[in-house]
């Protein structure tokens, strides 16, 4: 234990020393909480309406397109920009990426739905719909559909409505304007302790507080690396060696004081997300309200500060030269944020790339806080994920201390 002490005291010293490589640890990740949070805002807060939108030419002018436009203006798809005078108004407002679509309701439009409804043959008339094509084919695809759907409910309406009056029924009448005879209520399903509610989906704090904390608590790899690498170089893993320290007893030493650092890095990007966001403009982050979750998120942050500690050490036993640990470690650290949900939010990527995220340790991380966060979960909740994170760490030791085995085998 005297010797474990003597290791934890002058791996802080080193650590303390290395004032250029703290700063880095705590600035970075509050930058990138700041500016990522700032800039996806409204890409995650539920109700912000999104900034593409559709505006309307009616070349009609008749009760039933005005009724169509209406219609239009009362589902919740798209922003709504209004009418446009003509068609070259409507080309030039896209051109000039201001508006998404433009709906162009010919002349005729309303004799044309008049006679669908009293006909099945088809219709020379067609309304056009005008895209930006910048925008993405499902979103082009998914406003038609909407856009189609908004016609044939007008034209059913249009056929009750005359079904109505031949047999004399006015329930007939006004059945496309009554309301729905039980309404449909959304809940969105948390955990049986909800104290505060939370959404389903990540707000744009939420995503990016713990996102950026995790990958910043990897990026413990760097001054890991330049401390254990320096004492390479100036013998003092050779001198402890012959002082028949052992190099687990060595591993160990180092994690203690790294494990602090990413305990206060915690703690520091917490209040990031809190107050500073906030003061930008931002949404302030909010955390569970009960022990148990703040307990277990705890829990998730000490079991990431293992394995990215762990993973740092092996890094550092990998690496012969501070850029070789530089490359690795960065490397990796940008791969592993890459597919694991840090650098791009899971839910917006594709199947296929959902399933990858697996493989990421960030991954697992990032799920354990969301876990608590966005559902309020307990320690119970968290086992998968931090239990998966213990593993890595022993993992990536283990294979730290056989490289050095072997490498003392060779030096002999």
């Amino acid at each position: 234990m005297t010797r474990l002490l003597a290791l934890w005291r002058k791996e802080t010293l080193a650590l303390l020393r290395d004032r250029h490589g703290l700063a880095a640890l705590f600035i970075m990740p509050a930058i990138f909480i700041l500016v990522m949070s700032l800039a996806l805002r409204d890409a995650f807060v539920p109700g912000v309406p999104a900034d593409l939108g559709y505006a309307v030419v009616d070349l009609d002018d008749t009760p039933t397109s005005a009724a169509f436009e209406a219609r239009l203006g009362t589902v919740d798809i798209l922003r709504e920009f209004g009418r446009l005078a003509d068609e070259q108004t409507a080309r030039r407002e896209i051109a000039a990426g201001r508006i998404a679509f433009v709906i162009v309701l010919p002349e005729g439009f309303g004799a044309a739905l008049d006679a669908a409804a009293r006909t099945d043959a088809p219709s020379a008339t067609t309304l056009r719909l005008l895209a930006d094509p910048t925008v993405p084919l499902a979103v082009r695809n998914g406003f038609r559909q909407q856009v189609e759907a908004e016609l044939s409910r007008q034209q059913l309406a249009s056929v009750l409505d005359r079904l109505g009056r031949a047999l004399m029924i006015p329930e007939l009448r006004d059945i496309p304007e009554r309301r729905p005879a039980l309404e449909v209520a959304t809940e969105a399903v948390r955990g049986e302790t909800t104290l505060d509610p939370a959404p389903v989906l990540p707000s744009s704090v939420q995503q990016n507080v713990p996102a950026w904390l995790i990958f910043s608590m990897f990026f413990v790899v760097v001054p890991i690396s330049a401390v254990f690498i320096a004492e390479r170089q100036h013998g003092t893993l050779q001198r402890l060696a012959t002082q028949q320290v052992s190099f687990g007893l060595i591993l160990a030493g180092k994690l203690l004081p790294f494990f602090v650092v990413n305990q206060v890095q915690a703690v520091v990007m917490v209040l990031v997300g809190r107050y500073l966001v906030p003061l930008a403009g931002g949404e302030a982050l909010v955390l569970p309200g009960n022990g148990s979750a703040l307990f277990a998120l705890w829990l998730m942050t000490a079991a990431v500060s293992v394995a990215a500690v762990a993973w740092a050490l092996l890094i550092a036993s990998l690496a012969r030269t501070a850029e070789q640990a530089t490359v690795f470690g960065g490397v990796g650290n940008i791969l592993m944020g890459a597919i694991g949900g840090i650098m791009v939010p899971k839910f917006v990527m594709p199947a296929g790339m959902q399933a990858l995220t697996q493989l990421s340790p960030m991954a697992w991380a990032l799920d354990g806080f969301h876990r608590v966060m966005l559902r309020n979960g307990n320690s119970s909740d968290i086992v998968q994920p931090a239990t998966a994170l213990v593993c890595f760490a022993l993992a990536a030791l283990a294979v730290a201390i056989l490289l050095n085995r072997r490498a003392r085998r060779a030096h002999c």
